[in-house]
């Protein structure tokens, strides 16, 4: 019995030995990694900005220590990157002397909407009015980063490489077989002819009216895109589609370099000796490379001003306060950020960033109010990115302008419920409901049953008051009759570029361009610019990390890549979803 205790004292003591090296090991890394997160970076002279244009482009970014730590036990990289540090990079490096210019490196995959990629290919053309140059290496390219890379001074390929060139196709998947077969019938309320967010779960195909609004956006955004490769590589719009048509990735990299669609072919390590051929060095020296992370952390050469424009940042779905996540909208949030920079008297400005396919009616109403009082007491400027439509149209209408992208999908004013009816499939597994209620309508909403008639009337009543007021606050905003508003309202979504014509938007541009209006609106010449909401500290990043929220993420979006984390996100989220809905369609894929 002696030895037995002695053997568990012993036990007991390794583990609590053992548990306060991990906790010194721990609070060594976290020490570690507080010493050198915010360490300012040196340049050296003809340094040169590394971009890896590969991964999950997301709206806003901020490196979380901990999940990449976690993230690399399990074996899963960091594939997400900011769009925000991307342009304040690209600035910082057009202005500092020591960045002689950049390099791309592309392949494996680039997951982003068009417009984010216009932003970035919008910075890469503003950088080179410095002078400086921009060359461009792929393994592989994706379209959109051959969209990206199209900027360049020099465009590189691998010998045995692909250039992806074959036009856009957009993809939906439809539920209602699967459904049917389940015995599940989804209710739907809505109002809007081109509202199509419903149609995956009550149809096997795209309605006219979809396939017309679709071929019409997705026609526009390729429009665009050809028009400004052909302006970079100086090549005629119609040899473009051409070459699409022929399937290019499927063409050997000489071909694809007799078509003037790259302009060298060579393996990665001679890269290196063409960007010296820039610096004006000897092939062989030793390029100084400086990775984006490391760019990031280089002090801007401007002096910081005390007066300030605000970037507010709304990027994900719109989600009730009950919901709240780090990748959606949030009233509570954005109302907690607007009520800051409101009482900032150095704030004399907003730029509105608003990339969001809507979401809860509701919250968007809530936003929609906050923003209006917000530009009662200081200008402010929508810049729209991927997405600004339905609910972020909703939010957006009020400003004092709305800039998008000529690729931005915007409008989609519209409003639709979606109740599922579980009746077919209690049925089918024997399942059955009874009970009392004291009044007529007291089990209204009910998963078990169908709607009566009288139920979905006042629903349906109900989905059309929401419409009227959505179209009531944009024919406010922007200034034009609700008659008006409707007849470019039912749901449609337009491009920028087509929105521009019908009035829903005053201007073509990018976010630096929305910041410029913000400046002029208030006569600044010299300012700062802040952004809201606030990113985390660093130690707050690494106590968010430890909740293993954000490495469940990062493996979700390795194993089943962006678009199917993001179903699968979607499907997660509709548990606790709002009955209302102002959102456009689950899951646009345009490829």
């Amino acid at each position: 019995m002696k030895q037995f205790f002695k053997y568990v004292l012993a036990t007991i003591v390794g583990m609590i030995i053992m548990s306060i090296i991990g906790i010194v090991i721990m609070f060594g890394m976290i020490g570690a990694m507080t010493l050198t997160a915010d360490t300012p970076v040196k340049l050296k002279a003809q340094s040169v900005y590394e971009l890896n244009i590969n991964g999950t482009l997301l709206e806003r970014y901020q490196e979380d220590p901990m999940s990449e730590i976690v993230g690399q036990m399990y074996g899963v990289e960091n594939s997400l990157i900011g769009l925000d540090e991307i342009l304040y990079n690209i600035r910082k490096a057009k202005t500092n002397d020591k960045i002689a210019g950049i390099y791309l490196k592309a392949g494996g995959y680039l997951s982003s909407g068009f417009a984010s990629l216009k932003e970035i290919r919008d910075a890469l053309e503003d950088f080179k009015q410095s002078g400086k140059f921009i060359v461009a290496y792929g393994d592989n390219y994706s379209q959109g980063q051959y969209y990206l890379c199209s900027v360049a001074d020099k465009v590189i390929a691998n010998p045995q490489g692909m250039v992806e060139w074959q036009g856009l196709a957009t993809q939906t998947p439809f539920l209602k077989g699967l459904l049917n077969k389940m015995g599940i019938e989804m209710q739907v309320l809505r109002v809007g002819t081109f509202k199509s967010a419903v149609e995956p779960f009550t149809d096997d195909k795209m309605s006219e009216a979809n396939r017309q609004q679709v071929t019409i956006f997705t026609n526009s955004i390729w429009n665009t895109i050809v028009r400004q490769v052909s302006e970079s590589r100086e090549i005629a719009s119609d040899s473009l589609n051409f070459f699409a048509d022929k399937m290019l990735a499927l063409m050997p990299a000489s071909e694809v370099l007799a078509y003037r669609m790259i302009d060298t072919i060579t393996y990665a390590d001679g890269v290196d000796g063409i960007i010296n051929k820039f610096l004006g060095n000897a092939a062989d020296a030793k390029v100084k490379y400086v990775g984006h992370s490391k760019m990031t952390l280089v002090p801007s050469t401007k002096k910081l001003q005390k007066e300030r424009i605000a970037v507010l940042y709304a990027s994900g779905e719109i989600m009730d306060a009950s919901q709240s996540s780090v990748d959606n909208i949030t009233f509570e949030q954005m109302n907690k950020a607007i009520e800051q920079i409101a009482k900032d008297d150095a704030i004399k400005a907003v730029v509105f960033r608003v990339n969001s396919p809507g979401g809860s009616a509701f919250a968007s109403e809530q936003i929609w109010r906050a923003v209006s009082e917000l530009k009662a007491k200081k200008p402010v400027i929508v810049s729209m990115g991927d997405y600004a439509a339905s609910g972020g149209y909703y939010i957006s209408c009020d400003a004092d302008c709305i800039v998008a992208q000529p690729n931005t999908l915007t409008g989609s004013i519209g409003i639709f419920g979606l109740i599922p009816n579980f009746e077919g499939l209690t049925k089918k597994i024997g399942v059955t409901f009874d009970g009392v209620k004291t009044n007529q309508h007291s089990d209204m909403i009910s998963f078990n049953r169908p709607f009566t008639p009288e139920e979905r009337n006042l629903l349906q009543a109900y989905i059309e008051r929401g419409y009227e007021t959505f179209v009531s606050r944009c024919a406010e905003g922007r200034n034009i009759s609700v008659d008006s508003i409707k007849q470019i309202a039912e749901g449609r979504v337009w491009t920028g570029e087509d929105a521009l014509k019908i009035g829903l938007v005053d201007e073509l541009g990018n976010l630096q361009r929305a910041i410029e209006i913000a400046a002029q609106k208030v006569n600044l010449e010299e300012y700062s610019i802040v952004s809201y909401p606030e990113k985390l500290p660093l130690f707050a990043r690494i106590m968010q990390g430890l909740s293993g929220e954000d490495v469940k993420a990062k493996i979700a979006r390795e194993y089943f890549g962006n678009e199917g984390f993001n179903l699968i996100k979607n499907l997660k989220s509709a548990e606790n979803q709002s009955f209302m809905q102002a959102r456009m369609e689950y899951d646009i894929v345009i490829k």
